[in-house]
């Protein structure tokens, strides 16, 4: 199975729409992922990402399945900080040293002090796990541990439309990557793409391998302003 991560495109975030330049990424991108299809497409109940998403469904003739653990709004409350000018951010948008001068921390990543003014960072992590644990296992993928039991071996391109800070929380997550680590050295564009690929391996296991991340080679095809792509 192949599992597509997709961020969504330029947004007007005061009217939870996609901007004129955020339909021509979702436009592009529908471009790239129907000349090779998809079976099914989930997406954030958030207009933005549905938005996104349209295009390609349209075309494909699938529906747009919402998983609502995917709404970024809940996570933005549990997840930013003030900062010395009194305003909101994503914790993990810091200056990225500051993430892995304290080290892995022996997996208690929550610890480091650019998390100590969050909400409840690690309650969401463990929220978006559990979203990510029932997804995949209805896909046919079972998470034990750090691997994951096959129930049902497939071949399908699933397609997930979301965010900025749910995919980063979502694939340090299914990439066993420390998250300070993942923030601290990647990062996601408007209409990104990242592909992972669940093998089906004869001894009934697997871990999904990273295949692309944030690729955004839809975007240079159709001659999409590069500054306008990689805007937050």
């Amino acid at each position: 199975m192949l599992l597509y991560i997709i961020r969504h495109g330029e947004p007007d975030y005061s009217t939870d729409s996609l901007t004129k330049n955020g339909k021509e990424q979702a436009r592009a991108l529908a471009n790239r992922l129907c000349s090779h299809g998809l079976d099914e497409v989930y997406s954030s109940p958030l207009g933005r990402a549905v938005e996104t998403a349209e295009p390609t469904c349209r075309r494909l003739g699938l529906e747009c399945i919402i998983e609502e653990w995917m709404n970024e709004d809940k996570v933005w409350d549990e997840f930013t900080s003030v900062d010395e000018n009194s305003e909101r951010d994503w914790a993990f948008g810091c200056q990225n040293t500051r993430l892995i001068e304290n080290g892995f921390l022996h997996g208690k990543w929550y610890e480091n002090p650019v998390f100590s003014t969050c909400k409840s960072p690690l309650e969401c992590y463990r929220r978006l796990s559990a979203g990510s644990d029932d997804l995949t296992e209805r896909l046919g993928y079972k998470r034990d541990g750090h691997i994951y039991r096959i129930i049902s071996p497939n071949e399908k391109r699933i397609a997930a439309f979301c965010h900025h800070g749910v995919s980063t929380i979502w694939l340090s997550y299914l990439l066993n990557i420390p998250p300070q680590i993942f923030w601290a050295g990647f990062d996601i564009h408007h209409t990104a793409v990242t592909i992972l690929n669940f093998r089906n391996n004869p001894d009934g296991l697997t871990s999904p391998q990273c295949m692309c991340l944030a690729d955004m080679s839809h975007i240079y095809k159709e001659n999409i302003p590069v500054n306008a792509a990689i805007q937050f």
